[in-house]
């Protein structure tokens, strides 16, 4: 894991917090602690309630990483990146959470869920979570996304 703090920030809309509870369960399995920053209804919600607060828990140093869904996640991950600390990867299959955790040191991942199985993200959190930061060329990358 890229990460020391072993509390994980949680974000969803209402598309998202069926597949939230699995992560939760996933998480718990992994000695991993978690904050739920909502939604926890399936009622109708928009997805920029949620990821702000997980954004700003990052931001100040609360959480060091989490994991947002929305239906297809590209809102998330709009809303999310506009924060300077953020680096919010989405990944629809474990090879591209792998990747997002190698290459792009996300702290935050982000999963579409209308078009995630719940049996198919366990595999996606696995590769998430156990994927160490390459650096080399890829630090290069972040330094200059930095540099705005």
């Amino acid at each position: 894991m890229n990460f020391t703090n072993t509390t994980v920030g949680l974000a969803s809309d209402h598309t998202g917090v069926e597949l939230k509870e699995s992560i939760k369960t996933i998480l718990t399995g992994r000695g991993l602690k978690f904050t739920d920053f909502g939604s926890c209804s399936a009622e109708r919600c928009d997805y920029p309630d949620y990821a702000h607060p997980l954004a700003r828990a990052i931001e100040r140093d609360e959480i060091e990483m989490g994991i947002a869904l929305c239906g297809t996640g590209n809102g998330m991950a709009i809303t999310l990146n506009k924060y300077p600390h953020i680096r919010a990867g989405l990944a629809w299959n474990a090879e591209i959470a792998r990747l997002v955790s190698a290459h792009n040191k996300a702290n935050i991942l982000i999963i579409p869920a209308r078009f995630i199985k719940p049996e198919d993200v366990f595999g996606i959190l696995q590769a998430y979570l156990d994927t160490p930061f390459e650096g080399g060329q890829h630090q290069i990358r972040i330094n200059e996304i930095n540099n705005i």
